[in-house]
């Protein structure tokens, strides 16, 4: 089975403490993630390492229900969640840096293998993922930006 990983960056004119903070918090998801339609915490918030939170997503035309468990987070660096379950077992991972501008550089990358439909599309998959992060850095960097 081929492997998707996609990676994307954003640089967003914010301290990496806002942006960290906000990205972060898996509540914020469906704000600025275009295809994420609800989150609901499994476990008690705070985020930390072992909670785990579902999400329900809409994906190239398709209802996506999964359950991430967050597996690493060091604060205002890295935060890494992965699922098992659901049509695409995959891992996500953030990343900050602060630049000297006082900006923050924010990538955000997914990996995994598809199972089922999306491994039947494969090829579009990698193409489809990019291009809906990119759509959500740039949501993010309007919101934090802006407000």
């Amino acid at each position: 089975m081929k492997e998707v990983d996609v990676s994307t960056q954003i640089v967003i004119r914010c301290p990496l403490d806002r942006v960290a903070s906000y990205s972060a918090n898996p509540d914020n998801a469906p704000a600025w993630y275009v295809n994420i339609k609800s989150v609901d915490w499994k476990t008690s918030p705070p985020l930390s390492i072992g909670s785990k939170v579902a999400f329900v997503a809409q994906f190239m035309g398709r209802r996506l229900a999964y359950m991430y468990e967050f597996i690493e987070l060091v604060p205002g660096r890295r935060l890494v969640m992965r699922t098992s379950d659901g049509p695409f077992p995959m891992e996500t991972i953030y990343t900050w840096e602060s630049l000297s501008s006082g900006e923050t550089r924010m990538t955000l990358r997914n990996h995994g293998v598809p199972s089922g439909f999306f491994r039947l599309a494969a090829p579009f998959v990698s193409f489809a993922m990019r291009r809906a992060n990119t759509k959500d850095l740039t949501l993010l960097k309007d919101i934090l930006e802006h407000n």
